[in-house]
């Protein structure tokens, strides 16, 4: 019965989130009607003592993160340096290969720094005039900005500033830049099955003479992209990569200006206990901080005018989203944290530590969670604030780097996040226009590749000791 509980508090959020609900109103009713079903008495202990409090904590630690991508995301987009990055890489690559220049425009948007969910806003318009052009289908523009965004440069690559690959750093005292060798070939088998899967469906698209659709009849159209007077490659491209840079600069640094541990004194008058950190387990979210910043700082010098223009109602915009995808993120953490503790969960664990090997033990366990939170983050910060201890313990019992553990839970959590009722999957389908029904099957199907590709970086680490 305790796990039915569990299950069904799980389908219920599914459910919720697939009919367009918001996750932050159900996630609390999801998990408190399943702790009412096994313990009405624990209801509101369990509420603020554990949801409450996970939710607030994964808050205060990922919300800064949050908030600077999509600001400097939304200035990257007012400048006018993501017009000119689309239309750059359009002209190397070439109109015939519109997929190929739209996943590698969101690489370099989500490498850069820029939110994967700003992302999609930027370049969607871009990538509708450019499938209309080339007359590929419609349907085809989901799969083919989830490739580019949330796959390879969300968690594979080293140094990407993307949440899923700043939160492992807490726990296992990495940096952003861990395992960089399995990082990048599990990126680049990612990414060339992804084009090759993309690639046979517009082809098979071709062959039964399916086109772009009547924009008359679809939903959501942008107007066709005219072009304007654009600022060149470089210079569109400077901040992306002073936001990389400056991550790794950062990096390093932060270890060697504060050491192991950092305190200060919180008040001026009276006694207060002074503030203890491990820096250890913020220097990588501080490391992201500070490069964002640095990238926020270079577009406001390289392009002030057109940015001061619409500051104020961009940033204000950026801010709500920011706060949104913060919230829904931390919504799903509260709710898996709760979920975690009744009784019907300690199945579920069990199940999945019967797995023996520690790496293919950790990857399971992170995307099965993410897989039923929905989230991506959310699912790696329950499934390592339940579990991590006990996956260090086996890592170091077999002689696995701390570096090749980030890097196989990273990788792992976003795999079968990108279920249904995964948050940026629905903003993707709303932002084009598109159903569940007409576009889902190949964002799956990249989250296929995406799952298979952790299996490969685990199959190289043990075949070669490569980190």
């Amino acid at each position: 019965m305790s796990l039915l509980i569990v299950l069904a508090a799980l389908a219920f959020l599914m459910v919720v989130a697939y009919r367009g609900y918001s996750v932050i109103l159900f996630a609390p009713v999801a998990a408190l009607g399943a702790v009412l079903l096994t313990d009405p008495s624990l209801v509101a202990p369990m509420f603020t003592g554990l949801f409450m409090d996970k939710m607030v904590g994964f808050l205060k630690l990922y919300f800064p993160v949050f908030l600077l991508g999509a600001i400097f995301g939304k200035l990257i987009e007012t400048s006018g340096f993501s017009k000119a990055i689309v239309a750059s890489t359009i002209k190397v690559v070439g109109t015939k290969r519109a997929m190929l220049s739209i996943v590698l425009v969101c690489a370099l948007l989500t490498y850069g720094g820029v939110s994967l969910f700003v992302v999609v806003f930027a370049v969607y318009p871009f990538a509708a005039e450019l499938f209309r052009q080339s007359d590929i289908p419609k349907r085809l523009i989901p799969g083919t900005i989830a490739l580019g965004a949330f796959t390879f440069t969300m968690d594979a690559l080293p140094g990407t500033p993307q949440i899923q690959n700043i939160i492992p750093t807490t726990f296992f005292g990495t940096d952003a830049w861990a395992a960089p060798v399995l990082g990048t070939l599990g990126g680049v088998f990612i990414l060339a099955l992804g084009l090759l899967y993309l690639e046979s469906r517009r082809r098979k698209a071709a062959a039964a003479g399916e086109g772009y659709g009547d924009p008359a009849a679809l939903v959501n159209e942008p107007a066709p992209f005219a072009g304007d007077r654009l600022v060149p490659a470089w210079l569109a491209l400077l901040p992306l990569v002073l936001v990389g840079v400056s991550n790794k600069l950062f990096t390093v640094w932060i270890p060697r200006l504060y050491g192991t541990e950092h305190a200060f004194d919180p008040a001026v008058i009276g006694s207060a206990p002074p503030v203890v950190q491990e820096v250890s387990k913020v220097a990588a979210i501080w490391a992201v901080e500070g490069a964002l910043l640095v990238g926020i700082l270079s577009v406001l010098a390289f392009a002030w005018k057109p940015v001061v223009r619409s500051f104020a109602d961009g940033t204000r915009t950026a801010i709500g989203g920011a706060m949104l995808a913060a919230m829904n993120t931390a919504s799903e953490y509260g709710f898996g944290a709760v979920i975690a503790a009744l009784p019907g969960f300690l199945l579920v664990a069990n199940a999945l530590s019967a797995v023996p090997d520690p790496l293919v033990n950790a990857a399971v366990t992170v995307t099965s969670l993410a897989g039923i939170t929905g989230s991506a983050s959310g699912g790696m910060s329950i499934a390592l604030a339940a579990m991590s201890e006990s996956m260090i313990a086996a890592a170091n019992a077999a002689g696995i780097p701390m570096d090749v553990l980030h890097r196989v839970v990273a990788m792992a959590s976003g795999g079968m996040d990108t279920l249904p009722h995964n948050g940026a999957v629905i903003t993707l389908l709303a932002v084009t226009g598109l159903t569940h029904r007409q576009a889902y099957r190949d964002i799956f199907a990249v989250t296929l590749i995406k799952t298979a590709a952790v299996g490969v970086v685990i199959a190289l680490f043990y075949l070669t000791g490569w980190v």
